[in-house]
């Protein structure tokens, strides 16, 4: 059975990741700016999806990976930090803002679906979440691996989908916002990056207890 002390520090790393600009969340604003909220929601199923998909494969593969080999473990621990601290460089010293304005065509809302899912599936944040940061807070002489990660993979896909739903709520106003507020958008990069770096610290300084 999962527990709060695995639960929550995981939480924290996947609420840190999604609030971080990527391929899912510029997809899923441009969507939303471009072509209204309904779209930005529609393509947010789709992005459910792939996570749900990420989620049963690692799971699985996970299972038999810890069984087999313990000490993939701690190989699994260190690329997940290291990971969290190029998303942390990406954040501070990365490409331009997701919320600047974008002109895409409309799409149908099987198009606008099939292009979220899609969009994370080949989206390597996602993977990287399920085979490299969900395998070190699963704990084996708790038993059940399997439902350990399917818990744990559900409060990941929970976090983000709460939180994109209100990034594309908001779309528009946070674009606006953000296009007169200039030093808001190094201080949003500036705190996520600290964020994730902290995240990765605390990753590699747990392991080694």
């Amino acid at each position: 059975m999962v527990t709060f002390s695995q639960l929550l520090p995981f939480a924290a790393i996947a609420l840190g990741l999604v609030l971080t600009p990527g391929p899912n969340m510029i997809y899923l604003i441009s969507r939303s700016l471009c072509q209204g909220r309904k779209a930005g929601y529609i393509s947010l199923t789709g992005v459910a999806l792939g996570f749900v998909f990420y989620m049963v494969c690692a799971a699985l593969g996970i299972t038999a990976l810890i069984m087999a080999v313990p000490l993939a473990y701690e190989a699994l621990r260190v690329a997940g930090a290291c990971y969290l601290l190029y998303m942390a460089w990406q954040a501070i010293f990365g490409g331009k803002s997701p919320f600047q304005l974008r002109d895409l065509p409309p799409d149908s809302s099987r198009k606008l679906f099939t292009m979220g899912l899609l969009t994370n599936l080949l989206n390597p944040k996602t993977a990287v979440i399920y085979l490299t940061l969900l395998p070190q807070f699963i704990k084996p002489e708790q038993g059940h691996v399997l439902s350990q990660s399917l818990l744990l993979g559900s409060a990941q896909i929970v976090t983000s989908m709460l939180v994109n739903s209100l990034i594309i709520f908001a779309a528009g106003t946070i674009a606006g916002f953000l296009a007169q507020r200039p030093t808001w958008q190094k201080l949003q990069r500036w705190l996520m990056g600290t964020v994730l770096t902290g995240l990765a610290v605390r990753m590699m300084v747990e392991g080694r207890k």
